[in-house]
């Protein structure tokens, strides 16, 4: 079998970096922060504080496609945090990948506020939750996507998420 990738996704708070890592390890897979993949010209942008648009986030798409795509030539298996909100962001990482798995991390708003005020030392506004989940173009119809509920213990998300992963490759076998 070539090589795979997973990409977890979901709005902000959702548990992307946990839920990745920790899914990273059950699975004996590597781990790839998305955030580490941005393009000098967008962390300067957002370092001053200025939010990214989609014009600044092809390159950085392009850059997760392009680990996907050395994941799966070199055969090799991988978790790639990346929140992926909107339908065409997935797209352009799907683009030329044949072993993409997307997990999206399902949460509604009030647990994402909830999640928002137990963050120390993060601080995001009520309005950048809004936007988030004003951008989102839920995945629940694509191939390939895995939607594991967050409203539990991240030890049975990480879980779920396993077992969902490890079905599908089953199948896909």
């Amino acid at each position: 079998m070539a090589g795979s990738s997973v990409i977890v996704m979901g709005v902000c708070a959702c548990g992307k970096s946990t839920i990745g890592e920790q899914l990273a390890q059950k699975l004996g897979r590597k781990f790839i922060d998305g955030d580490d993949l941005h393009p000098r010209a967008n962390i300067q942008k957002m370092a001053s504080g200025q939010p990214l648009n989609d014009d600044d986030r092809k390159p950085w798409l392009e850059r997760i496609r392009d680990a996907s795509y050395s994941l799966e030539s070199k055969n090799e298996h991988g978790i790639i945090v990346c929140s992926a909100l909107k339908k065409k962001y997935r797209d352009q990482i799907r683009e030329g990948n044949e072993n993409v798995t997307f997990l999206f991390l399902d949460g509604n708003k009030e647990l994402i506020m909830d999640r928002m005020r137990q963050r120390q030392g993060h601080f995001m506004k009520e309005n950048m939750v809004n936007s988030q989940f004003e951008t989102l173009e839920r995945p629940d119809a694509e191939p390939q996507t895995i939607v594991v509920g967050i409203d539990c213990s991240i030890e049975e998300i990480v879980d779920n998420a396993a077992q969902q992963l490890i079905a599908q490759q089953e199948v896909a076998l």
